[in-house]
C-alpha cells in the first residue's frame, strides 16, 4: 500500500470518529501518527499541534492537512484534508437526508443525551496529555487556568490570551536568559 493510500484511511478512519470536535480527536490522531505509523515524533506532533491550532479553519482537518504536507509536500496536505473531512461530510449528507424523520425520535434523543458526556471526556483526556506533554507544572499551572477563566467566565478572546502568553513567554525568555 502506498503511503497515499495509507495516509487516506489514516485519516479517514479519525475523520470518522472525530465525535465532539477537532480536540477530541487528538488523542487519535497522536496514536496514529506518532505511535502506529512513526510519521512524527512526540515533539513535532506537538510543534503541528501548536500551529494548526494558530491556523484558521477546522482543527482537524488543519491538523491532518499540516501532517500530510509534510510527510508527501502539497499533494499529502489535500490527501489528509480530504480524507479527514469526507467522513463528516458523508455523515452531514445523510442526516440532512433523514432529520426530518428522526429528529421527534425518543430512542435517538436517548441515544444522545448518553453520547454527550462520553464527547465531554473526548475533550477533556487530550486536555490532560497536551498538559503533561507542553510540561505544565506547578510553577507555569496559573496560565491555562487563568486563560481558561478569562475565555469561558469573562468573554475574553482566545486571541488576546494566546498573544499575552506569547509575549509573556518571549519577555521571560529575554529575561531568564
Amino acid at each position: 500500500m502506498g503511503l497515499y493510500t495509507e495516509m487516506f484511511l489514516t485519516f479517514a478512519k479519525i475523520g470518522s470518529f472525530t465525535i465532539g470536535g477537532g480536540y477530541a480527536m487528538i488523542q487519535m490522531m497522536e496514536k496514529e501518527v506518532v505511535e502506529k505509523k512513526k510519521w512524527l515524533d512526540h515533539e513535532e506532533f506537538m510543534d503541528t499541534l501548536v500551529v494548526a491550532q494558530s491556523t484558521p479553519g477546522l482543527f482537524a482537518i488543519d491538523m491532518a492537512s499540516h501532517i500530510g504536507l509534510k510527510l508527501k509536500g502539497f499533494k499529502g496536505g489535500i490527501v489528509g484534508a480530504l480524507a479527514t473531512a469526507l467522513p463528516s461530510i458523508v455523515a452531514i449528507l445523510l442526516i440532512a437526508m433523514f432529520f426530518q424523520t428522526f429528529k421527534d425520535n425518543v430512542y435517538i434523543e436517548k441515544i444522545f443525551m448518553g453520547v454527550r458526556p462520553c464527547v465531554v471526556a473526548l475533550i477533556l483526556a487530550p486536555c490532560f496529555n497536551m498538559a503533561r506533554k507542553a510540561k505544565v507544572n506547578k510553577k507555569n499551572w496559573w496560565i491555562p487556568l487563568a486563560s481558561a477563566l478569562l475565555i469561558a467566565a469573562w468573554g475574553v478572546s482566545p486571541i488576546w490570551c494566546i498573544l499575552a502568553a506569547g509575549i509573556g513567554g518571549f519577555i521571560y525568555g529575554k529575561i531568564k536568559i
